[in-house]
């Protein structure tokens, strides 16, 4: 268990999905361009491909969590973390069910 204080740290925010591309060295990873309120989009490497292809992806609205360290996933770098669910090997992102703007943060 960890407390609320801990839970308060994760900075959540919405994203809006602008661009996906496959990851040059990766057969499961997409590279998402990401909108979430800054001045320039967010790079975030998913590992969702064969899940979901760039039409599924774009536009979308998605939870990302933003104050994770940067990570090198095979060459690129990741600057947070979109979140998703799985079952029985399926992944599912979290999306929202209304319209929001990019950048709201999520309580």
């Amino acid at each position: 268990m960890i407390s609320y204080q801990d839970f308060q740290t994760v900075e959540l925010k919405v994203g809006k999905v602008l661009a996906v591309e496959d990851h040059p060295n990766a057969d499961k990873l997409l590279i998402l361009r990401v909108d979430i309120g800054e001045a320039a989009p967010r790079t975030l490497v998913a590992g969702i491909k064969g899940h979901y292809t760039a039409a599924d992806l774009q536009d979308k609205l998605v939870v990302v969590v933003c104050n994770l360290q940067p990570a090198k996933l095979r060459g690129v770098e990741s600057n947070g973390m979109v979140l998703a669910a799985q079952e029985s090997g399926k992944i599912v992102i979290l999306t929202l069910d209304r319209p929001i703007a990019p950048g709201t943060k999520i309580l």
